[in-house]
């Protein structure tokens, strides 16, 4: 059954943040910043990219992000009620999580950007199955329990690795170069976005597709600032880089509404 908005009980108990503006203004800057934070990790500090690299930056960077990543979701699991700060490192940590995943699978494992795509693709779609047969609904409005916070932070995780190959792919495979990678995804999202506005298409079909969106154009928007000029990028420092945008998302937590609350898909389909 879905859940009544003006219900204040059960929205106090929401362990997501509401889906406003402000929202996705910070989760695009969130997966900026998983790219760039990732790729200073197994780039610039393991060489990865270098004429030193090993060929194990990618598995070492990806255990090194692992650790933070599993204990502040274990925090996100354990607290009881919505803490803004606590919500956003870990979705950053996931999405630096899902970068250096997504390197080590493209690139250690060899299974390119289209066979990494297609694996993490099924990733999601199979999480999400066995998330909508568990709870009968994989709306985040239902966010509420540790079992459906289990499902949430994996269809997460699974998504922002999903979305650095997508955003790999589309960059460097295509042609299209970062900046005509991100205006592919950015036309993906206003596609989203007129239908939510003229269609009765599921709300929480439409969330899940925007947010999965949303990781490939930040990770194309971070190889754009830190990749080299060679490579059609700006070739900026990639931990100022990190820095910036981590000041940025801080600065958004302090100036925009934080709070959990009730999200779209609560006056929408079920799905």
């Amino acid at each position: 059954m879905q859940r009544n908005p003006t219900n204040l009980a059960d929205s106090a108990l929401s362990k997501v943040p509401a889906v406003t503006l402000g929202f996705w203004v910070i989760k695009i800057a969130a997966t900026t910043l998983g790219e760039t934070g990732g790729d200073s990790i197994t780039m610039s500090w393991l060489g990865e990219t270098t004429s030193e690299a090993t060929g194990y930056g990618y598995l070492i960077g990806t255990a090194l992000v692992f650790v933070p990543f599993i204990l502040l979701v274990t925090a996100q699991i354990a607290a009881r009620r919505f803490h803004p700060l606590l919500y956003w490192l870990a979705i950053v940590a996931s999405t630096m999580l899902g970068t250096t995943l997504a390197d080590f699978a493209d690139r250690s494992l060899g299974i390119g950007y289209s066979g990494g795509s297609a694996l993490l693709l099924f990733c999601v779609l199979a999480t999400l199955f066995a998330w909508y047969r568990s709870a009968g609904t994989v709306s985040v409005d239902t966010v509420n329990t540790p079992r459906v916070e289990a499902f949430y932070w994996t269809t997460i995780t699974f998504s922002q690795t999903l979305g650095t190959a997508l955003g790999d792919w589309t960059a460097d495979d295509s042609g299209l170069g970062y900046l005509g990678a991100a205006g592919v995804f950015v036309g993906a999202l206003a596609i989203v976005l007129a239908l939510y506005f003229w269609t009765r298409i599921s709300r929480v079909g439409l969330f899940w597709a925007a947010f999965i969106l949303t990781r490939p154009l930040g990770a194309t928007v971070g190889d754009f600032l830190d990749k080299p000029y060679g490579q059609g990028g700006l070739n900026l420092s990639r931990p100022i880089a990190s820095a910036i945008i981590a000041a940025f998302i801080v600065i958004c937590i302090i100036l925009i509404p934080q709070r959990a609350g009730t999200h779209p898909a609560s006056n929408g389909a079920r799905a």
